[in-house]
């Protein structure tokens, strides 16, 4: 058996000096394979080193829509930076109404700036959408973000949302929200998504599952996340793993090529 993280950022300064540690504690839970994230231009070579050192570690290059500050990549700057072999994916990228405000012309420019990359270099977009699922399904089918497909990342929307993504081709991605007591609608697109189209992440540092709820998450603790989505499916955990593990490596072709 084994597992991917699909979503983590162990290139925070919260894993400084301890990235052999957590290495070892992802094996020892049969997590073969992370996907770090970038979330500004500036920090993609702390991801990209990463990438680079460890193979089971695969990156992504983007600007996260509430990072302000730095170099703001354009979709050309995207492109470009995705044709190092161990990017697989353009993001985390989306629409943030939560943490910002006012006129966000900004966010969505930024957002249909990554659309634009991924459909060139046909790598996968991996979104963030908070308080704003609307307008991000909106601009996903408006700009037609379905020749680069992608998956809505940290799922934390209801059942409505997640079909409209499923309509459009993306995957959902469900990290340690699904198993909080609270998290119902969440717990019932893990029931209902199709199997062929979930995956599972722990958006590392943030967002622990239970039982380590309130704890600094790591890609190890994706197995609790695991296990309760396989427990609410009814079905067994290695079923869970290889059905996420085959939809990471179908979504996130070119990780297949490097893996």
């Amino acid at each position: 058996m084994q597992l991917v993280d699909s979503h983590c950022h162990i290139n925070f300064p919260d894993f400084d000096g301890r990235i052999p540690d957590i290495l070892q504690n992802a094996a020892d839970n049969e997590i073969a394979h992370l996907l770090c994230i970038s979330t500004s231009w500036e920090n993609q070579a702390d991801v990209l080193a990463l990438a680079a050192d460890h193979p089971e570690i695969f990156a992504s290059v983007g600007k996260h829509p509430t990072t302000e500050g730095g170099h703001e990549p354009t979709a050309d700057d995207l492109i470009e930076a995705a044709n190092n072999p161990r990017v697989v994916a353009i993001g985390e990228t989306g629409l943030d109404y939560f943490r910002s405000e006012g006129d966000l012309t900004w966010q969505h420019e930024r957002f249909q700036a990554h659309i634009q990359a991924a459909k060139s270099c046909k790598k996968p977009l991996i979104i963030h959408t908070r308080a704003a699922a609307d307008d991000t399904m909106n601009t996903l089918r408006d700009h037609n973000a379905s020749d680069a497909g992608g998956v809505m990342h940290c799922f934390a929307e209801n059942w409505d949302i997640a079909k409209q993504a499923l309509d459009i081709g993306f995957y959902i991605s469900f990290s340690g929200i699904v198993t909080f007591k609270s998290a119902k609608e969440v717990q019932e697109v893990a029931r209902k998504a199709p199997l062929d189209r979930i995956l599972v992440e722990t958006d590392a540092p943030y967002l622990a599952p239970v039982p380590h709820r309130g704890k600094m998450n790591e890609p190890a603790f994706v197995r609790h996340t695991a296990e309760f989505v396989a427990d609410t499916r009814g079905i067994p955990l290695e079923t869970l793993a290889e059905a996420t593990t085959d939809n990471f490596f179908t979504l996130f072709s070119a990780a297949k090529q490097r893996a």
